[in-house]
């Protein structure tokens, strides 16, 4: 018997009612891919949570991105990022019309670019959670070059999970590996003493059935706790260098989440001491004449459930728009955008 149908043995012999919320569009792509919801007892149920930094990328932000490349700068930025959807088109779109926008695949492919071309200014959109936002630090500790920036939209995972608290109902959550690499467990204590069992898992199908069998297994015996699932990789206070980084570029802020809303330090903020890389007050004039003339409430999306996807209190199949108008070759909504999506991974995997 291979251990995945050992776990899910153990699963089936103490399953119990408990809803589960996956953090992590990596844990969507397994689940979706090995089809595990269609394997586990009905009573379980797996929510899948804001957990993809493409889908919670805010429209204000693509926005900014286009203004930006329309004044004639560079836009560097991860794949995925050029398909987002803003309030009237895509970055791809914006590129169609002429304006300079580059995929990278990394931060250091933005360097390069930057000093390929010293005469223009070149901006790397900056997205994700607490896993990219170390490398983003690191590069910005080594002085880039002067006609380079970064519009950050860097958000954080704990405050967006507290904030789904109050909307969704949830038992347990399942954390997210990669994050718990850079942070630790220690940040997911204070779901534990809410009374939220919590495990942080890997990403192989028997990575997400044990972190299950173990959220069954802190529900049967009432008493809430963090586990670490993912010792590998995960310790309890993570990678220490990382996180130091992380303090000495960025301060906590206020964020805007995509189908959230604003979400109280939610967020990272350039400091003052790197003002002359942060791309919202390098272009600051740019911007704020874009902001005139704009409003972010003009994106027809009115049928789109992404928003209630990313609580974890829809399922994409519920969506109107989903594989009919809506798919990962036109994207309407976020969540059909990125291999991390719930709706790509949905979509891509329906008939497992």
């Amino acid at each position: 018997m291979s251990m995945e149908a050992k776990l899910l043995k153990s699963i089936c012999d103490r399953s119990r009612p408990i809803r589960i919320m996956h953090i992590c569009g990596t844990h969507e792509r397994t689940i979706s891919r090995y089809g595990l919801r269609n394997v586990l007892p009905k009573e379980i149920e797996i929510l899948s949570g804001p957990g993809c930094p493409v889908c919670v990328t805010p429209v204000e932000d693509i926005d900014i991105a286009i203004a930006l490349a329309r004044s004639g700068i560079i836009i560097t930025s991860y794949g995925d990022m050029l398909r987002v959807p803003g309030s009237s088109m895509n970055l791809m779109e914006a590129r169609s019309e002429g304006c300079d926008i580059r995929t990278v695949y990394s931060i250091d492919d933005a360097i390069t670019i930057a000093k390929e071309h010293p005469s223009r200014d070149v901006v790397f959109f900056a997205i994700g959670f607490e896993t990219t936002a170390p490398t983003n630090a690191a590069t910005l500790l080594r002085k880039p070059p002067k006609n380079f920036s970064l519009l950050t939209s860097h958000r954080l995972i704990p405050p967006a999970l507290l904030h789904l608290l109050d909307e969704t109902n949830i038992d347990a959550f399942i954390a997210p590996g990669h994050v718990c690499a850079i942070t630790g467990i220690q940040p997911y204590q204070q779901f534990a003493d809410l009374g939220f069992p919590i495990v942080s898992a890997g990403f192989e199908a028997n990575d997400v059935l044990l972190s299950i069998l173990m959220l069954l297994e802190q529900s049967r015996l009432g008493r809430p706790i963090v586990e670490n699932a993912y010792p590998s990789v995960v310790r309890r206070k993570g990678n220490l260098k990382a996180q130091e980084m992380m303090a000495s570029v960025f301060d906590v802020a206020d964020a805007q989440w995509r189908g959230l809303g604003t979400i109280k330090n939610s967020g990272l903020k350039l400091k003052n001491e790197f003002a002359d890389h942060d791309a919202v007050l390098v272009h600051e004039n740019v911007i704020r004449s874009y902001k005139k003339e704009t409003s972010y409430e003009r994106i027809n999306v009115d049928k789109c459930r992404c928003a209630d996807i990313l609580k974890g209190k829809e399922e994409p199949d519920h969506c109107p728009l989903f594989g009919t108008d809506c798919t990962p070759v036109t994207p309407i909504g976020s969540c059909m955008v990125s291999q991390e999506g719930m709706c790509y991974n949905w979509y891509q995997y329906r008939n497992v």
